[in-house]
């Protein structure tokens, strides 16, 4: 019996360090890092590799940690959130306060360890994650854009790591996961969006899912595409991008551009749901293209 209760807690802490790391999310996020480190690496290090995606898994393991602390008592009210560790009572604020501090000190000696560049990048992160997009998502639509920031951080962290330089280049990755995040964040605010007003979370541009925010959809999603082939002209530095790879790239970016108009005319949350999968895939498949043309060229 004991032995049984043993596991079963074994196997709840286990699942409230995902939960309060959003497991998921981060290893999207190392995959990002990852991806950009690829790309501006000439002779790829595996030491730098784990120590890139130990580093950033920290980071943003303990930018979701401090998160759930800061907005526990509005995770409580949301069904999506309800029973996260922390507004659920299974985890305590101090234990998950320990776990955030934990995973940033490890975070920033790590990338630290990397260059100075990445470990002050990964800092910015954390800060403008849990000190000023958590809070102003309660108080103005506005907190997307500056979510957008960190939100676009990993992708050219990974470029910094490889290179300890901040050019033209990481700024181009930059760019375009920043621009990605409006149509992918506003799909999910459109879908959720009677979850969010319970707890008076401001998601979506115009404060309604209505046309303004879908016609917004569109446009960050067009910017992304854009964005996306910049590389194909040869003035973004060292991060180049060849014809195919380009139309590969374009096309993607003409799929998810076809779900954002689909949810302008169905404006229903089927439709958002749809778009925020379609995104997920279209970065993904973006950054696996970026690499893959890298090392075929």
């Amino acid at each position: 019996m004991s032995n049984t209760k043993t596991s079963v807690t074994t196997t709840s802490v286990i699942s409230d360090f995902k939960e309060i790391t959003k497991m998921r999310l981060s290893l999207s996020v190392v995959f990002s890092s990852l991806a950009g480190y690829l790309l501006g690496v000439d002779i790829v290090s595996v030491k730098t590799l784990i120590l890139l995606a130990f580093g950033g898994y920290f980071m943003v393991g303990a930018s979701n940690a401090f998160n759930q602390i800061i907005e526990k008592d509005l995770d409580a009210l949301m069904k999506r959130t309800a029973n996260r560790p922390v507004p659920s009572g299974r985890m305590s604020v101090n234990t998950a306060f320990i776990i955030a501090s934990i995973f940033t000190l490890l975070g920033i000696i790590i990338l630290y360890s990397i260059n100075k560049q990445t470990a002050m990048f990964g800092a910015i992160s954390i800060f403008l994650y849990a000190c000023v997009y958590t809070p102003l998502k309660t108080k103005t639509p506005l907190a997307v854009f500056v979510g957008a920031i960190p939100g676009a951080i990993p992708f050219m962290l990974g470029w910094v790591a490889a290179t300890d330089n901040f050019g033209i280049e990481p700024g181009t990755l930059f760019a375009l996961q920043f621009f990605w995040q409006f149509p992918h964040f506003w799909a999910i605010g459109w879908f959720l969006f009677n979850d969010y007003e319970k707890a008076g979370f401001f998601m979506l541009p115009t404060g309604k899912r209505d046309k303004g925010t879908a016609v917004q959809i569109i446009m960050y999603t067009i910017w992304t595409i854009l964005v996306s082939i910049i590389p194909v002209f040869g003035f973004t530095g060292a991060l180049s991008l060849s014809i195919v790879a380009a139309i590969i790239v374009f096309v993607l970016g003409l799929g998810m551009l076809y779900y954002a108009f689909r949810l302008f005319n169905e404006m229903t949350e089927k439709a958002a749901r749809q778009l925020m999968l379609i995104s997920v895939l279209y970065i993904t498949l973006v950054q696996i293209v970026y690499v893959i043309d890298k090392f075929i060229g």
